[in-house]
């Protein structure tokens, strides 16, 4: 009986085996984990964390085991984290692994991940012995209680996955938890920050940590897998999150915030609240955030987020079609995302756009107005993408019937489209690439002709970005070259 008051917290995000995110050397820690354990060991559990961030392998996790001995053994993914969301395969193969490794040392194995909610039956044959389906603080506490009680029947557990007769069986849905504020604030203590920080400071000269202040998006973009927390929108209190900010501070002080939230500040009020508790707190914040454009359309809102030390706003711009946006049921017009990025600019935020290629139906038109609408915004930064379905979404059903063996990339570099669209795989790979420079050198040319308007007042990162021009001309000119011979309608 005492065993089974002591888990084993890990998680299955390994950094290294998706090398792209490796080189770039920027990890945060799993949020969702550190939540977890923290209810748990509030309700009197002995917890235990061991982080795979790092790691080199699912085996790292086997002398924990065995010095720790716990009675249950979780793996609980960071839900927070788009990287978790992705379901790479690379880390779908560890989480079985681990599986497998805990099961042979007599732990009873639970799962919670985006991947495990699409996938339970696959990861009860792996060797899990319940997967808890969508939000899971709650669930797993109610599981481990009654598994300690001696229960036999754990059917009446909303969120849950089992073996049941050696076949998969599902309880009903739990619905989410609407008071945040209920929960503890994340085990902090129980992470080893140091290698974070060190990464950080390596490949980006500052050392940045990540909050959560809300869960879920009622928004209906038909293309994004919600399996976690759905389309329920619940918000903390600006005082909670400020309380854990301060925390933060005290033990870390980190110098930057990333608020994880799909979506920052969609509660009416609640960023100018926020705003005034930073500013009242003494607070110093740099932070970034997720958002949409049609949500950054009030001055008086977007200078509270600048106020409150907002530096950079990622939205999903996604494409300069309108007719794209519609298929994917956005919800946003080409004017809010025009507006919105020249508001941030106005109050010194940052605009960063996600932009999506290789919709279905997408054609070169389209593809054309996307490249007009960085060139004439010139965001901070862009992340490109190709079109990826993950099941659950109205996107997957459309083209489910197109996906053979291959449903999941390897890791977050692969960019494979994995359907027949307008174009070939290889002519997507390759538009990433243009796009970037052609991106990279109109921020050159916008540079020069600042530079050229007002030389008198030089600016060493300026005259940097603007001498790029001689990089960046001419390798648009030749990725441009490799991409019109892939152009090869399907």
């Amino acid at each position: 009986m005492e065993q089974l008051n002591n888990i084993l917290f890990t998680h299955s995000y390994f950094l290294r085996f998706d090398p792209k995110q490796w080189a770039i050397g920027q990890p945060y820690a799993p949020l969702g984990t550190l939540y977890a354990a923290s209810n748990m060991r509030v309700h009197g559990y002995q917890v235990s964390f061991f982080d795979n961030m790092f790691g080199h392998s699912a085996n790292d996790v086997v002398p924990v085991i065995d010095r720790v001995k716990p009675g249950f053994f979780v793996i609980y993914d960071d839900g927070f984290n788009y990287l978790t969301k992705m379901c790479l395969t690379n880390m779908r193969e560890a989480a079985f692994e681990m599986c497998k490794l805990a099961k042979q040392r007599g732990c009873i194995v639970i799962v919670s991940s985006s991947d495990s909610t699409d996938r339970y039956k696959e990861y009860l044959q792996e060797g899990a012995d319940y997967v808890i389906i969508g939000e899971a603080e709650q669930t797993l506490l109610e599981l481990t209680n009654a598994i300690k009680d001696g229960a036999i029947d754990v059917s009446n557990i909303q969120g849950l996955a089992y073996l049941k007769d050696n076949f998969p069986f599902r309880t009903p849905a739990r619905p989410v938890l609407k008071d945040l504020d209920s929960l503890p604030l994340p085990a902090w203590d129980l992470i080893d920050i140091a290698p974070y920080r060190e990464s950080w400071l390596s490949h980006a000269g500052y050392f940045s940590m990540n909050v959560g202040t809300t869960r879920g998006c009622p928004f209906k973009c038909n293309w994004c897998a919600k399996p976690i927390y759905g389309n329920r929108y619940n918000s903390r209190s600006p005082q909670n999150v400020i309380t854990e900010l301060k925390l933060m501070k005290q033990m870390f002080n980190m110098d930057h915030i990333w608020f994880c939230d799909d979506i920052f500040g969609l509660k009416p009020g609640w960023v100018k609240e926020f705003a005034r508790l930073v500013n009242q707190e003494g607070l110093t914040l740099r932070y970034k955030i997720q958002s949409r454009a049609d949500l950054l359309l009030d001055n008086v809102e977007v200078a509270a987020m600048a106020s409150s030390g907002c530096e950079n706003v990622w939205i999903g711009a996604e494409s300069g079609s309108q007719r794209i946006l519609d298929a994917m049921d956005k919800g946003t017009t080409i004017g809010q995302i025009g507006t919105a990025t020249k508001l941030m600019k106005k109050h010194g935020i940052k605009p960063s756009f996600f932009i999506q290629f290789g919709y279905p139906g997408e054609t070169k038109e389209d593809i054309g107005l996307t490249i007009s609408m960085i060139n004439e915004l010139l965001p901070h930064e862009i992340g490109i993408s190709v079109s990826y379905p993950l099941p659950g979404t109205l996107f997957f059903e459309k083209v489910k019937a197109e996906l053979l063996q291959k449903t999941n990339w390897t890791d977050s570099d692969e960019m494979a489209l994995m359907f027949s669209n307008t174009f070939t795989p290889a002519y997507y790979k390759q538009l990433h690439r243009y796009v970037h420079q052609n991106y990279h050198a109109h921020l050159a040319k916008y540079n020069l002709l600042k530079l050229l308007k007002d030389p008198f007042k030089p600016n060493i990162k300026r005259i940097r970005k603007a001498a790029s021009f001689l990089y960046h001309a001419p390798a648009t000119l030749i990725e441009g070259f490799k991409l019109n011979k892939l152009e090869k309608v399907i």
